[in-house]
């Protein structure tokens, strides 16, 4: 039941950490601090599928869970793009296990302006009512 498990406050966290997240991985990118960058962005991705698994009352506990959420996202809403995205957030998170001289600020830079596309796709899934079937 939808109802008893949507917890409108965690949500709302979810969202402001997603947003701050990206805020801060720009800035690392700007500082040239590519690991940062990077994990901040993937951070960004998990926190705004945090907020839509809750809503729909999905489970994600697990970084493994993050595409299952996205791939759940994809066909609510008929985006194919969130699984490309997806895959885009999956890299930004293995970079902060890179040795940085295999590390591009050009190709984070674009993968952050998919992270921005991703929260931006996800975050009408967060709105109560918002989304397909009335999230």
């Amino acid at each position: 039941n939808l109802a008893e498990s949507y917890d409108a406050e965690a949500v709302a966290d979810y969202r402001q950490e997603a947003r701050g997240f990206l805020v801060k991985a720009r800035g690392y990118l700007a500082a040239d601090d590519l690991h940062q960058a990077s994990e901040k962005g993937w951070g960004a991705a998990a926190w705004m599928a945090k907020a839509v698994a809750t809503v729909y009352g999905w489970e994600y506990q697990h970084h493994q869970q993050f595409g299952v959420v996205l791939h759940n996202a994809s066909v609510l809403t008929g985006n194919g793009a969130l699984n490309d995205l997806s895959d885009s957030a999956y890299r930004l998170h293995t970079n902060y296990y890179t040795r940085r001289r295999f590390l591009s600020a050009a190709a984070i830079g674009r993968s952050l302006d998919q992270m921005a596309e991703l929260l931006e796709a996800l975050e009408p899934l967060t709105v109560r009512g918002g989304g397909p079937a009335g999230g």
